[in-house]
């Protein structure tokens, strides 16, 4: 693929790699009861999978972010369908396995959504690499490469470490979203921009992180220690927090009715990326990200947002 096919006119050109995506199964019922049979409303189908997820809500900003990612067997053929259904350039992966599926099931009776999250297929040391090099084909000095999600089965905990070596050398910007052993050995690397949430951050520095001033320390060490340039740390309902060498800022999350969860983080961080790619201040990208993560949970299933959506949050908040 050409540099012209990844890049977009006004921003610097973004990828996204996903080692374990999903095709997403969301429906709704009436209550939640052990041992019946829960008659359930039509349900829908997304693709996805963290960075599968980021280049969607691109895709809805009207950006072309092409996805790399593994894919296997007849729920992988169904979910490179939906991919372009929905515009979205795609660099699969073939893999011996079957793409997991994921559900999530919405409770009218408590407003309560409840999320099932499988485990992937086991991959390959050699599907594994094939991804990563798909990613070395196409990176490009000033491209931001967001590598979401967790690692499938057969992975090595070191696939997001590597690729940060393949981003650096390619001289391109590596963004990560992950969690655990997997975060830990990639920040070794040195990246350019993390999301945790509270929780992940907890795990990733062994201690409380109980208030505001204790994430931000968290997430200061770690950009004093040169292991990320910046540190985005999601909230949920709270909104965010952003941490460089020179900032720190905090933004509330607007008050929307939320339908789904699903997906917010993926919104949020796309939009932070997208308006960094766009040369905009950390403040404007940190401000339209949790506009977006706001508008995702307005959508069911893995239904994202509208630019207009983001756009009218963002002007209201």
């Amino acid at each position: 693929m050409s540099t012209e096919a990844v890049g977009v006119a006004g921003h610097e050109p973004i990828l996204t790699l996903t080692f374990n995506p999903a095709l997403d199964l969301s429906t709704r019922t009436a209550r939640l009861e052990p041992d019946r049979k829960l008659r359930c409303s039509q349900s829908r189908r997304d693709p996805g999978g963290g960075g599968v997820n980021v280049s969607r809500v691109l895709r809805l900003l009207g950006v072309e972010a092409p996805a790399v990612f593994l894919v296997g067997g007849p729920t992988g053929d169904l979910y490179r369908d939906l991919l372009d259904a929905e515009g979205v350039a795609s660099l699969p992966v073939p893999i011996a396995g079957e793409t997991r599926q994921n559900l999530a099931v919405s409770v009218e009776e408590t407003g309560e959504q409840y999320r099932f999250v499988l485990e992937g297929p086991t991959v390959s040391a050699a599907e594994v690499d094939a991804a990563l090099d798909a990613v070395a084909s196409v990176a490009v000095p000033g491209m931001w490469v967001v590598a979401s999600g967790s690692l499938p089965p057969g992975a090595g905990e070191d696939s997001y470490a590597r690729l940060a070596r393949i981003v650096r050398a390619a001289g391109a910007r590596c963004v990560v979203d992950t969690s655990g052993e997997a975060l830990s050995l990639a920040l070794d690397e040195g990246v350019d921009l993390i999301k945790p949430s509270r929780r992940e951050l907890t795990q990733l520095v062994g201690m409380p992180l109980d208030d505001d001033d204790a994430v931000i320390a968290a997430a200061r060490d770690l950009v004093d220690s040169a292991r990320s340039a910046a540190v985005l740390v999601s909230l949920g309902a709270d909104g965010a927090i952003l941490v460089t060498a020179d900032e720190t800022i905090r933004a509330a999350a607007p008050k929307v009715e939320v339908v789904s969860t699903v997906g917010a983080g993926d919104s949020l961080l796309a939009a932070v990326v997208l308006a960094r790619a766009q040369g905009r201040s950390w403040t404007e990208a940190v401000r339209s990200g949790v506009a977006a993560g706001a508008a995702a949970t307005r959508s069911d299933g893995t239904g994202l947002a509208s630019a207009a959506e983001i756009a009218g949050i963002t002007e209201a908040s």
